[in-house]
Formats: C-alpha cells, sequence, structure tokens
C-alpha cells in the first residue's frame, strides 16, 4: 500500500484560523492512526507557528500563510510559511524566553514548543520576504495497552 498524501492550505493571517489550520492538520494526520498524544503534539506545534505568522510575521496587516503537509511512510511533515516581515536572527528568535513582542501573553516560547512536540524543526527567513517553518514528526502505529494486536497471520 502507498503510504504517501499530500496537501496544501492557504489562509488569512487572522488569529480565527489558527484553530482552523489545528484542525486540518489532525484531520489530515489520522490515516498515520496516532496516539492522542501525538495528535496534541502536532496541533500545539502547527498552533505556534500559525501563531508567529499571524502576530510576527503580519504584525502591521494582513496576509496569506500557506501550510503544507505531507505523509511519506510514517512521517508527517508540515510547512507553515508566511510572506511577512521575517525573521532577523533565526537563532536569537529560537531562544527560549525570547520575543520581540514582550507585552504579549506566553511570548517567547513558540519555537521551544514546536522542538519538544515535533521531531525535527528547521526555520528558513528573509528580512522582508517571510519565513518558512518545517516541522517532521515520525508517527508510530501502536496497540492498545494491555492488549495485543492480532494480525491475519495469528489468525492461520
Amino acid at each position: 500500500m502507498d503510504n504517501t498524501n499530500s496537501m496544501i492550505l492557504k489562509f488569512e493571517s487572522k488569529s480565527k484560523n489558527e484553530s482552523f489550520a489545528r484542525t486540518v492538520v489532525a484531520a489530515f494526520a489520522a490515516t498515520l492512526d496516532p496516539t492522542i498524544e501525538e495528535l496534541a503534539d502536532i496541533k500545539t506545534a502547527v498552533s505556534e507557528a500559525v501563531t508567529n505568522s499571524i502576530i510576527h510575521g503580519y504584525a502591521d496587516g494582513m496576509g496569506m500563510i500557506t501550510m503544507r503537509c505531507q505523509i511519506s511512510g510514517d512521517e508527517l511533515t508540515v510547512e507553515v510559511e508566511d510572506w511577512g516581515t521575517g525573521i532577523e536572527d533565526i537563532n536569537k528568535a529560537m531562544e527560549p524566553l525570547y520575543t520581540t513582542k514582550p507585552e504579549l501573553e506566553r511570548s517567547g516560547m513558540g519555537f521551544s514548543f514546536m522542538e519538544a512536540f515535533m521531531d525535527q524543526l528547521e526555520v528558513e527567513s528573509v528580512i522582508g520576504k517571510g519565513t518558512l517553518v518545517r516541522m517532521k514528526k515520525s508517527i508510530g502505529r501502536h496497540a492498545l495497552k494491555g492488549y495485543t494486536q492480532r494480525t491475519e497471520q495469528d489468525a492461520v
């Protein structure tokens, strides 16, 4: 069976679209049969990436955000891209608690959450041209705790 799939979603940088992006990525990742914890991790990471685009990328106005998702085998890749202001110093921006908006609640933990909840995080950014966040997570196939998964071979 071919276990590949991809999708692209474009939406405006409105805060109400953050929950929409979370829902879409959860539905897309569901074909990998993730645990509740894996799904929560993915949704949280996507939420942080989209929120960063809205708050930092398009702080002075409205713009478009593109979310690309791909499944290859048991690996989910999610890209969140904006064409906003860009990040001046990616290394500095990825430091825990660093923020350019200290007046906002929960500021400075977005990249830390993305790193903690996903297996791999890459950030590309150009000032005045935008930012691309690429996250990857391998999803395991899990049997219910306390039960063994029966295969067709077991039935023979």
